[in-house]
């Protein structure tokens, strides 16, 4: 029973990584058991809505009520539903679209997006993952995270997802370090060509980070000199206020950035 449950996972994981179906020969090579058994897996994660069959071609991909498991991950999240007040008035403070991320393997997703304030059309990015690496998210919180947790994302694999993505070991040991001296995490088109962003880390009751929130947008209006240093502080400010509503009683278990 075990063993069929690690193979039904594994088929999800496939074809989340598929674009964008996969039929029963492809997803039986690709985990290793017969076509009989992936036919069978196949037919009872149908059967739950967790996968569905294309009528034309008659590939499998990802089904609906996925959807409502996140939905349900995301609803329940403590730093999720603690962010929501928090991230609306970091938007309306720096007039710039907010994320709050955690660490999910060697990857941050985005548990809250708020939006920016002014009515332009805006993709919603809840749900999201980025390679720690390439954003401020991720690089805030692995700047707190243990230091054996920090040695083995450092050690790889580092994603590139621009020019401008910093891969080196030591350059990105450098910057984490800078990140505990200072309180907060730039990146700078590191994961999309044009995009900017700060983020301080959360805490939570028992000192250890739960996450990050902050700013994203235009490159030449987030890093620019005097605005990047007000958005920095009031970042910094709303993750400490966020991390005081998780029960935090101080950063990390370190002194506090000045």
């Amino acid at each position: 029973m075990v063993e069929s449950v690690k193979r039904a996972v594994r088929i999800l994981q496939e074809l989340t990584g598929a674009a964008p179906r996969l039929g029963v020969t492809e997803l039986a090579e690709r985990v290793g058991i017969s076509k009989s058994a992936i036919h069978g897996l196949l037919r009872t994660l149908e059967s739950d809505g967790l996968v569905i069959q294309d009528a034309e071609s008659g590939k499998y991909q990802l089904g609906p009520a996925l959807v409502t498991f996140g939905n349900a991950y995301l609803d329940t999240h403590e730093l999720r539903t603690r962010a929501v007040t928090w991230s609306n008035l970091l938007a309306a403070r720096t007039g710039e679209a907010v994320w709050v991320g955690v660490l999910v393997d060697d990857e941050v997703m985005v548990v809250h997006h708020a939006f920016r304030p002014e009515g332009v059309v805006q993709t919603l990015e809840t749900g999201a993952t980025l390679p720690w690496n390439t954003s401020a998210l991720g690089k805030a919180v692995v700047a707190f995270s243990p230091e054996e947790l920090q040695k083995r994302l450092l050690a790889g694999p580092l994603a590139a997802l621009t020019g401008r993505t910093i891969t080196e070991q030591a350059t990105l040991a450098a910057q984490l370090k800078q990140v505990t001296e200072v309180g907060y995490a730039l990146e700078n088109q590191e994961a999309t060509l044009g995009d900017a962003a700060i983020a301080a880390p959360v805490f939570d009751r028992s000192g250890a980070v739960a996450g990050a929130i902050g700013v994203i947008g235009p490159v030449e209006r987030l890093l620019e000199d005097e605005r990047r240093q007000t958005y920095a502080i009031t970042t910094r400010e709303t993750a400490r206020n966020l991390s005081r509503e998780l029960g935090a009683l101080r950063v990390g278990g370190r002194p506090s950035p000045a």
